[in-house]
């Protein structure tokens, strides 16, 4: 029997988002799915203990600071780390990342990260709290990285790595990206701490060949089996009573004939286990024209569609290499609607124009058309952000030529959330306009008067049953007024918060600074 004296402790930190993070609340609900992948590979390999802090979703009895963070001496004085890895996947939580990698090397904890920012950016990372850097899929890395350090062997002859070698950073040569995902355990959920998940991540898909300018994920869509989705599911269902999941691939229906098969296998599961779930997917808007595929999607119990609209302007679209027009998304939109989808739209707003590109537009009537789409396509939810420039995105290479990026030396990383303006946009907007127009398109969907109207839902239900024929019909056409009505007051909540927040941040004197130093 294995010495649990000797066994080690690998602590993998999800770090918190900036506290004025629109989206942060959201977080609390569900986890991050890659970091918790590489933490099970590691909890694989003998002599290792593995625990996952998600600084998002840590709740009581987890030790806290000062200002409510977890507090990382405590949990090092509970269970000290011997390796710490870190999630570089979102440049808004970089600066806490480093904040809190910086605690772990002062007390002699080996400190990895990876993420698309710090894969992006090896060098801000390695100079500021971490001794490697995982470029990729982490899972196998981290392995051979562990074993290696343990046998004092040299980090130079293992794939995807960066580091300071004589205080110059050091890639390896680039790791193959994964093709045979059975060679992965299953993410193991019990590694999470003080966290309580609601909407359970999965994934079938890794990569997307759509190369969009604005977007870091590239490369070849991968895909594994439906079975091993299915058993994904199967493991959070019938051991952590999950009912509610997200399959986080970037475009659920790629590989067609195998989406067909999963979501028999997936609506075969349920009726077997008589258990329903709630299924959110991301999938691409011209979806919509495949029938059959719309129709196993709902008898799976697929309800939500997060669609990555983009913008109701054809210009816009075009300059984001997207091929669909306006009016043929409002077309679209209403096909999945019919179909009794519920639609989450997201937008970029004031997406810049390509060099030699002519087009202008007020802030004012941009609103209105973004306005406009989201009534004629009837959507549930949205979610407008202003455009992003990412480390290692064409958008941000093309920005950077052109002089176009806001200086980072005022506006950190903790910006970048697409919440506030980051880049010199087209004329006649301005930074401040696009930032004025994006709060005041989330507060026009997101009003005062979602409250009251959940309340005239819930007292009207019995009348909306009458006649009591058609029932599930005039369920869902209630429950959908209901439930949108619900997430809106969530909604307008957090807008209220967030603004606040923005109030007493440093952001509009950190933007004029930016833009007088230019």
């Amino acid at each position: 029997m294995e010495n649990l004296a000797k066994r080690r402790v690998f602590r993998m930190v999800i770090p918190k988002y900036p506290a004025f993070n629109i989206y942060s609340r959201i977080a609390r609900q569900t986890t991050a799915l890659g970091p918790l992948c590489v933490a099970t590979s590691v909890s694989k390999m003998p002599g290792w203990d593995v625990e996952v802090i998600d600084e998002n979703n840590y709740r009581f009895p987890g030790p806290v600071d000062e200002q409510g963070n977890p507090d990382h001496a405590a949990l090092q004085e509970m269970r000290p780390a011997d390796a710490a890895g870190f999630y570089g996947g979102l440049s808004c939580t970089i600066p806490r990342l480093l904040t809190v990698a910086s605690f772990y090397i002062k007390a002699g904890v080996f400190t990895l990260g990876g993420g698309q920012h710090l894969e992006a950016l090896p060098e801000e990372a390695l100079r500021g709290g971490l001794d490697v850097v995982a470029n990729g899929e982490g899972e196998l890395t981290v392995g051979e990285l562990l074993e290696a350090r343990d046998a004092k062997r040299s980090l130079e002859g293992i794939a995807g790595l960066t580091f300071l070698k004589d205080g110059v950073p050091f890639s390896t040569e680039p790791r193959k990206p994964l093709e045979d995902f059975e060679l992965l355990p299953l993410p193991d959920f019990g590694l999470l701490r003080f966290a309580r998940v609601n909407v359970f991540p999965v994934s079938r898909i890794r990569g997307c060949g759509m190369n969009c300018e604005f977007c870091a994920v590239k490369g070849r869509a991968r895909c594994a089996t439906p079975e091993r989705l299915i058993a994904q599911i199967s493991y959070l269902a019938e051991g952590f009573r999950a009912r509610e999941f997200f399959i986080v691939d970037d475009q659920f229906a790629q590989d067609r004939s195998e989406t067909l098969r999963f979501c028999q296998m997936l609506r075969d599961y349920q009726k077997r286990m008589r258990l329903r779930f709630f299924v959110t997917v991301q999938v691409r808007l011209d979806c919509a024209r495949d029938e059959e595929l719309l129709t196993s999607m709902r008898a799976c119990g697929i309800q939500c569609l997060a669609i990555g609209i983009e913008s109701p302007i054809d210009e816009e679209l075009r300059a984001m290499g997207k091929s669909l027009r306006a009016a043929d998304m409002v077309r679209l939109a209403r096909t999945y609607r019919q179909h009794g989808f519920l639609l989450h739209g997201m937008f970029i707003f004031g997406y810049p124009m390509r060099p030699g590109v002519e087009f202008r537009m007020s802030g004012r009537e941009r609103v209105k058309r973004f306005r406009r789409f989201f009534r004629e396509a009837r959507l549930d939810t949205v979610q407008v952000l202003l455009p992003v420039p990412l480390p290692g995105t064409a958008l941000r290479a093309r920005l950077e030529r052109e002089g176009r990026l806001l200086t980072s030396n005022e506006i950190g990383w903790e910006y970048y959330d697409g919440n506030f303006p980051l880049i010199v946009p087209d004329q006649p907007l301005t930074p401040e306009v696009l930032h004025q127009s994006t709060l005041a398109l989330m507060g026009g969907f997101y009003h005062f008067w979602r409250m009251f109207w959940v309340v005239v839902h819930t007292l009207r239900f019995p009348l909306a049953m009458l006649p009591l024929l058609n029932l599930r019909t005039r369920w869902s056409k209630w429950y959908r007024s209901w439930r949108n009505d619900v997430v809106g007051s969530g909604g307008y909540l957090m807008l209220r918060k967030w603004r606040k927040a923005l109030r007493e941040s440093q952001f509009r004197e950190k933007l004029t600074k930016s833009r007088t130093g230019m």
